[in-house]
C-alpha cells in the first residue's frame, strides 16, 4: 500500500489538471470533427477485426456478485474502500488470457480502466484510489496487460467509466449513487479535470491504445460532460485511438464508432436506447457469456457455444462487431466455463474465419433464417435457422457464378432469378450451428 505518498499527488494532480485543461482550445475543432488518415486506418481494421473480448474486472469482483454492487446492495463510499485490501489475484497471467483471446479469434481486448465504482486498474498518479497503492497485489494491471497486447499483436482499447459513485465531486448526482454517504456537494468541473487527467494518463503511459471504450453518460445525460474537450484530447495525444460512448444514444461529433449494449444494431430489444439509431460509423454489439458482466458467484446462465457463434455471425450480418464479455474471478483466472466456451468458438472462427473476418454486412436482408457477409466478388450466406429445403434470396447486385459450401467446397445448386438467387440446400451436419455457403457474383461490368 502505498497511502503514504498522498502529499505527492496534490503537486501531480495540479499539473496534470493544468494539462488536461490545456487541451481546451481544441474543444471547438472537435465540434467539426474531421478524423485523422490514422483513425480512418484504425476504423476500417476495427471493422475488418469483427471479433472482441471486453473484460470487466476490478476490485468488486472478490464480492462475487457483479460489478454494480456498491449501488446494488448498497455499499456506502467508506464501507467500500475496505474491499480492495482483499483484492491479491496472485493467478493473474496476463499471458495466458491474451493466448485465450487469441485461440479464440479474437483480435481487439477492451478492458476496464475505471468502472463506476471510480477505483482505478491502473498506476494513476492522480490518486491512491487505485490498484497499485489500495491492494496487496500492489501491481499495475493496466501496465501488465498492455504490455502482453502489445508482445502478442493484439490491440488494446480502455473502458473508462464517466459515471464515479467514489469521487465527491461527482455532482449534482445522476440517477445512481445517492446511497454512497457522499456529501451533498462538489465540483463538478473539478470531477471532469479529473477525469481528462486520468486519460492523459492512460493515453500516455500504455502505449498505443486501439480506442477508449465510454459508459456512464447515461446517469447525467443534460449535463455538460465537455465531451468536445475530452474527445479532442483524446484524438490529440493518440490521433489512431477510436473514441465510442455507450450513452445509448445517436453519435456525438468526435465519437469514431457506436456501439450496442446486449442488443443487435436497429434491434430495440433491451429497453436501453429507443432513441438510438444505427449510424454509418464503425458497429460494435457488446454481449455476455452468462448474465453478468463483472464476476458473479451464482450467475449460471451461461449461453451456449452455438449460441455465441450465432451472435457473431448476425453481428457481422448486420455490419458490426461482436465483444463478447468475461469477468474474472477475484484470483485473476477467467473461469473454466467462459473458457471452454471461447475454445470452442475458436474451433469455429479457425474453420470459417473467411466468412467473418474483413466482410461487410451482404446485400441481402437479415432474416429467422440468417445473414449475409460480403468481402469483393464472395456473398457468404449463413443460414442458422431453416430446415427447409430451398432458400430464395433478393437482393443480390449482379448474377451468381457459382456456390459452394464453406465446410467441404462441394458445389451447391442454384438457380438465378430477376434480383434474386434460389439455394437448393444441403442437409445440416447434426452439430453444424451455421451452413456457410459461398456465392460467387459475377464480375461487375
Amino acid at each position: 500500500m502505498k497511502i503514504s505518498t498522498r502529499p505527492r499527488f496534490f503537486v501531480l494532480v495540479t499539473a496534470l489538471f493544468a494539462a488536461a485543461i490545456a487541451a481546451g482550445p481544441l474543444a471547438t475543432a472537435q465540434g467539426t470533427y474531421t478524423p485523422t488518415p490514422e483513425n480512418l486506418k484504425t476504423r476500417a481494421w476495427f471493422q475488418d477485426a469483427k471479433f472482441g473480448m471486453f473484460i470487466h474486472w476490478g476490485v468488486y469482483s472478490v464480492l462475487g456478485d457483479g460489478e454494480w454492487i456498491m449501488e446494488t446492495r448498497p455499499i456506502n463510499r467508506t464501507d467500500y474502500t475496505k474491499v480492495p485490501a482483499f483484492f491479491n489475484p496472485i493467478k493473474f497471467d496476463p499471458a495466458a488470457w491474451v493466448s485465450l483471446a487469441k485461440a479464440a479469434g479474437v483480435k481487439y481486448i477492451t478492458i476496464t480502466s475505471k468502472h463506476h465504482d471510480g477505483f482505478a486498474m491502473f498506476d494513476s498518479r492522480l490518486t491512491d484510489w487505485n490498484v497499485v497503492a489500495r491492494t496487496p497485489y500492489g501491481k499495475d494491471v493496466i501496465g501488465m496487460l498492455a504490455a502482453e497486447c502489445h508482445k502478442q499483436g493484439i490491440k488494446l482499447f480502455l473502458y473508462h467509466s464517466q459515471l464515479d459513485w467514489h469521487s465527491t465531486d461527482y455532482f449534482p448526482r445522476g440517477s445512481t449513487g445517492h446511497r454512497t454517504g457522499r456529501p451533498d456537494s462538489g465540483n463538478w468541473d473539478a470531477y471532469l479535470n479529473f477525469m481528462d487527467a486520468q486519460l492523459r494518463e492512460l493515453l500516455t503511459n500504455y502505449g498505443e491504445i486501439g480506442g477508449i471504450w465510454f459508459d456512464g453518460m447515461w446517469d447525467k445525460p443534460e449535463a455538460d460532460w465537455h465531451l468536445a474537450r475530452t474527445y479532442a484530447l483524446i484524438h490529440q495525444l493518440q490521433p489512431q485511438a477510436m473514441v465510442g460512448s455507450n450513452h445509448h444514444k445517436s453519435p456525438f461529433p468526435g465519437e469514431d464508432f457506436q456501439m450496442f449494449e446486449k442488443d443487435l444494431p436497429g434491434q430495440h430489444t433491451t429497453g436501453f436506447n429507443p432513441e438510438q439509431s444505427v449510424s454509418a460509423l464503425p458497429l460494435e454489439t457488446a454481449e455476455t457469456v452468462n448474465n453478468s458482466w463483472g464476476f458473479n458467484l451464482t450467475d449460471e446462465h451461461y449461453k451456449s457455444t452455438a449460441d455465441l457463434v450465432r451472435y457473431l455471425v448476425r453481428a457481422a450480418g448486420l455490419n458490426a462487431n461482436f465483444l463478447l464479455n468475461v469477468g474474472p474471478m477475484p484470483s485473476g483466472e477467467i473461469q473454466p466455463e467462459f473458457v471452454q466456451r471461447l475454445t470452442e468458438v475458436g474451433k469455429w472462427t479457425k474453420q470459417y474465419a473467411d466468412s467473418i473476418y474483413g466482410t461487410r454486412g451482404g446485400p441481402v436482408a437479415a432474416g429467422p433464417w440468417g445473414v449475409t457477409t460480403q468481402r469483393g466478388s464472395n456473398v457468404y450466406v449463413h443460414v442458422l435457422d431453416w430446415n427447409q429445403p430451398i432458400l430464395a434470396l433478393a437482393g443480390l447486385p449482379r448474377p451468381v457464378h457459382s456456390a459452394r459450401l464453406l465446410r467441404d467446397g462441394s458445389s451447391v445448386e442454384f438457380s438465378g432469378v430477376k434480383g434474386g438467387l434460389v439455394l437448393k440446400l444441403p442437409e445440416p451436419r447434426p452439430d453444424e450451428v451455421d451452413r456457410v455457403i459461398v456465392v460467387e457474383l459475377e464480375p461487375a461490368k
